[in-house]
């Protein structure tokens, strides 16, 4: 499923905007190192998720996503 403003590969709604500027930051920090040289618990004594571009419902009637990180909002039509 995919909308203007977030994509929702199966595991959840995620913002195109932060998924694409996350990628590329990664992809220039980890210069052909595994995922698990730049992730995981050994990098930080503070968890942190792998997918910052998790997008959440902005209320209980599920018609609105929000990106945590940029503040983008966009209304699912449930139709």
């Amino acid at each position: 499923m995919e909308t203007e403003h977030f994509i929702n590969p199966g595991y959840g709604w995620l913002c195109k905007h932060c998924r694409a500027e996350t990628e590329t930051r990664v992809g220039q920090r980890s210069a052909g190192r595994a995922r698990f040289f730049t992730e995981g618990e050994a990098e930080d004594k503070e968890a942190r998720l792998s997918t910052h571009a998790l997008a959440r419902w902005r209320d209980a009637s599920r018609q609105s996503l929000v990106c945590p990180t940029c503040g983008i909002e966009e209304m699912l039509n449930k139709a």
